[in-house]
């Protein structure tokens, strides 16, 4: 596994949840990481090394993608010298992608790019003219031709038509979910066990649609308190509390900041909340569907409608503040059933085995 650090997103933590599974199955797993940041903790014999770029020269941003596809390199040739050579390399997120389609000791054949979020709206929804065009090229060149994996339908239809590309080959495999450690970790305190409050979870970014989420609560009328777990830079939490005094609601709107275990939070919630514009998969729906706390989510490109099927599709709401607090408003007062259902699909078991036959299909 190869990723651009370990901060606290979602990707991230599939990466983690992925690796752990494979080991508990008998596998030997390496994470290479680009940043040392890491915000999670390390699974038990993991071999987890940090490959940290620590170039300072003035034209360093020309070289990087190369400099850094070196390093991997060396770091990947003296893990297999140790323990032999690896049997697959998934890369996760675009950053890490770039660089690992520049790898000269990775074998194509053996190597996967994970798509774990919808590429046309994080790279060329603002983008115009020229600036689109060579956006287009350069994922062209990362992506044409390898092992493409998308962790929902959309994620990998998008990429194949907003950018033209046809992949070597191509899968589906959803994210993985440990329903038993997500249980268990529910079952720490949570400092609001037994009042009624809703529930965002995700870091601030723009994608997340914060901004939609306040106003939303604004309108719909619902008085329970509106619980933000996540973290963001500075400049992106003082928008969000300003926001917040101006809808005159900021005694409500409660900023909990990171961690690492959210599923006390789920758990006692009456209702989670995603206000995205694009949602790869929406790992968060699962984890509050294993928590049994009904969910609301925008209809956003990405993986929350393929989740939320049956009575849980009156769970989505279009993607405009009005509908959104509508949508609130009605799960709350007529929360659909969320318990029983079948979600062996997200399961680490099937989601492991599924990763294992992408070797055996080599």
């Amino acid at each position: 596994m190869i990723i651009d650090g370990l901060p606290g997103g979602g990707a991230e933590k599939v990466v983690l949840t992925l690796a752990k599974g494979l080991i508990e199955r008998g596998h030997r797993v390496s994470l290479f990481s680009l940043r040392a940041v890491c915000d999670y903790p390390i699974p038990t014999n993991l071999h987890y090394q940090v490959i940290q770029d620590s170039c300072r020269r003035p034209w360093r941003k020309l070289t990087e993608l190369n400099r850094r596809a070196a390093m991997l390199d060396n770091a990947i040739v003296a893990a297999e010298e140790e323990g032999g050579a690896f049997d697959l390399v998934v890369s996760h997120l675009h950053k890490t992608d770039r660089i690992v389609r520049r790898c000269t000791r990775l074998q194509p054949a053996k190597t996967w790019f994970c798509l774990h979020g919808v590429f046309s709206s994080s790279y060329l929804a603002h983008r115009k003219g020229f600036s689109l065009w060579l956006k287009k090229v350069k994922t062209r060149r990362v992506y044409q031709n390898r092992n493409v994996l998308g962790v929902s339908e959309y994620v990998l239809d998008d990429l194949k038509q907003a950018f033209h590309i046809k992949p070597a080959r191509e899968k589906v495999i959803f994210n993985p979910f440990d329903f038993e450690a997500i249980l268990s970790q529910s079952l720490k305190p949570c400092k609001m066990a037994g009042q009624d409050y809703l529930l965002h979870v995700g870091r601030f970014h723009q994608t997340k649609r914060h901004d939609r989420l306040l106003r939303a609560y604004a309108k719909s009328g619902l008085t329970a308190p509106l619980v933000l777990i996540g973290q963001g830079s500075p400049t992106a939490t003082t928008k969000l509390k300003e926001l917040a005094m101006e809808l005159g609601i900021s005694d409500r709107v409660y900023f909990e900041g990171f961690t690492n275990n959210p599923y006390p939070w789920i758990r006692h919630a009456k209702q989670l909340i995603v206000s995205s514009d694009s949602e790869g998969f929406g790992n968060v729906l699962v984890e509050a569907l294993i928590c049994y706390t009904p969910v609301v989510s925008t209809r956003c490109p990405g993986g929350p409608t393929s989740i939320m099927t049956g009575d849980l599709a009156r769970g989505l709401a279009e993607m405009n503040d009005d509908s959104l607090a509508a949508t609130m408003q009605d799960v709350w007062l007529n929360p659909p059933a969320v318990d029983g259902r079948d979600l062996k699909a997200y399961s680490i078991e099937a989601i492991c085995q599924q990763y294992i036959d992408l070797i055996n299909n080599n």
